[in-house]
């Protein structure tokens, strides 16, 4: 098994523990403070502006993670979680200070606001500039909740591992080795307030079904995979029950899924695959046309247009963790750089249904929106929060300010960045058809990417090959290489809306110390002209 397959089904349960999310939870929720919310908000605001602050916000949060996996039918872990807290951030001095604190009372919160300051104005001796926050006008008392039907947190643990012993009791009926699945839920439960004006109520939920079928043949010993077409969405239980399975059928046979999920029967699917995989023709290396499915394109998306527009990593501030932009200021002022071909537009949002960053108002009290980063093939934007605009010349947040527990100051987070429909009717099957040498590509698999994230090596799920407009079947050992501006500026169709579906990472880590988020890239299958494909299997020397 590769190193990331292997963390990411036999390390998540541990990894779970890992998360600044807290104890261990028993399913008994700690109890809600006596005193309300506001009062305690206000108990912090105010003492931080005793304490000299001319800006401070606070969160009171309580987070919920669960996690379950298993092997073939048997259930080898469950785990759950529970942190609840406040963190305070003020502005002092022209300088940033946050602290947190466990004791969610008015003395204790009041405490914690005193100290944020103290910090602010010990960050003040080293501060070059003081900070320049955009203007937010403060809501008053509003909530949003991600508009599910079941919550999944109400479902048993008997449901959740009795479906995960049937996906591995179908896939093993199906013809697989062994089997890994995993369920991982998220219900973030969290308060803002600050000095603007602002107190904002929001419950949020994320869930995340996902297997890797394994199918060893006996007599080479040689083994192929094949992960869950499923991506991670900011819905309840009814992703994966409660309505029939929403299915899209690939030009190659394959099915992958959108707004719900049916788990048996992509296990079942995936066994095949994998046996199908075993008698796939080896790519032969050279010039492809791609035809990339959304279920692949995702990670590319999130890679190599979301990662290097965080205008922080443009500014250089993760360049010790996350490595820095090859998307620099120069190239944005300009307005004419190509970072694709005229059919490609990326945009930013927090707001796209389903999705896994949609909320109302990010954590810092921001109504959340959608805005351009590449318009017509040309780089016109990049992601920023209200410290950070007045550099682009703006003076409203994108909306994009993220911290993944009360205890962790939140700064700017990727939002969800998706690729725009093509304007024009075009389905896949009609997109295959106008293709004479090139690859269908299913799901995402492998990749790496260099620092400036420009350079870069993706692989797949399944690949099918396509001769004079026809699937004519499987290939394997399948990756492509090229880099961002070469990639995007080769697209040449993109399908309508109607093809419009999303992945996502549940995953995504930042910061120092680190933090992780959750994110969704739609986008509609897109065609890409000449890109290198290397075959995996071959060794060089």
């Amino acid at each position: 098994m590769e190193r990331r397959d292997f963390l990411q089904y036999t390390g998540l349960a541990a990894g779970a523990l890992m998360l600044p999310y807290g104890r261990p939870w028993s399913g008994a929720l700690t109890p809600i403070p006596t005193a309300d919310r506001k009062a305690l908000a206000d108990a912090a605001l105010t003492a931080a502006k005793g304490a000299g602050a001319s800006y401070a916000d606070v969160r009171i949060g309580r987070y919920l993670n669960q996690f379950i996996n298993g092997r073939e039918t048997k259930i080898q872990n469950v785990v759950n979680t529970e942190s609840f807290g406040a963190g305070i951030r003020v502005i002092a001095n022209g300088t940033w200070g946050f602290a947190a604190t466990q004791d969610v009372t008015p003395d204790g919160v009041s405490r914690a606001a005193r100290q944020a300051v103290a910090i602010a104005k010990a960050n003040a001796r080293l501060q070059t500039e003081p900070v320049t926050l955009a203007p937010q006008r403060g809501y008053g008392e509003v909530s949003w909740r991600t508009p599910i039907s079941k919550n999944a947190f109400e479902i048993s643990i008997k449901e959740k591992a009795d479906l995960l012993v049937a996906v591995g009791d179908a896939a093993l009926k199906a013809g697989a080795s062994y089997i890994f699945t995993g369920l991982f839920l998220v219900n973030e439960q969290k308060y803002f307030a600050s000095t603007d004006g602002s107190y904002i109520d929001q419950d949020v939920h994320r869930t995340w079904p996902n297997f890797q079928v394994t199918l060893v043949d006996q007599a080479s010993n040689k083994f192929e995979t094949r992960d869950a077409l499923s991506s991670p969405v900011g819905m309840g239980w009814e992703y994966l029950a409660g309505r029939p399975a929403h299915k899209v059928k690939t030009p190659g046979g394959a099915l992958v899924y959108s707004d719900s999920y049916d788990m048996l029967e992509d296990a079942r699917l995936a066994a095949a695959q994998a046996k199908e995989k075993q008698g796939a023709k080896s790519v032969e290396a050279g010039k492809w046309d791609l035809v990339l499915d959304p279920s692949h394109t995702w990670l590319t998306i999130h890679e190599s247009v979301g990662h290097p527009l965080e205008l922080d990593r443009v500014l250089g501030y993760e360049a010790n963790y996350a490595g820095t932009s090859f998307a620099t200021l120069d190239k944005w002022k300009s307005k004419q750089f190509k970072y694709g071909s005229p059919l490609v537009n990326f945009f930013a949002d927090k707001v796209q249904p389903g999705s896994l960053g949609a909320v109302g108002y990010d954590d810092e009290g921001v109504k959340t929106r959608e805005w351009d980063l590449v318009r017509d093939g040309i780089l016109v934007g990049y992601q920023a929060i209200r410290d950070q605009v007045h550099i682009l010349g703006e003076n409203a947040s994108h909306g994009c300010c993220y911290g993944d527990s009360w205890s962790s100051v939140q700064f700017q987070r990727m939002p969800n960045v998706s690729l725009r429909p093509g304007p024009k009717q075009l389905t896949p099957a009609q997109m295959v058809a106008g293709v004479e040498k090139g690859i269908f590509i299913i799901g995402d698999g492998s990749y790496s990417i260099d620092q400036q994230r420009y350079n870069f090596q993706f692989g797949g799920q399944l690949f099918y090959e396509i001769r004079n407009g026809r699937i004519v079947g499987m290939l394997r050992d399948v990756a492509y290489q090229s880099n961002t501006q070469e990639f995007w500026n080769a697209v040449a169709a993109i399908c309508d809306r109607r093809d419009f579906r999303l992945g996502g990472s549940f995953f995504d880590g930042k910061g120092q110390p680190s933090q992780s988020s959750a994110v969704s890239h739609g986008a509609s299958t897109v065609r890409v002209n000449g890109v290198n494909v290397i075959n995996t299997a071959r060794k060089i020397g």
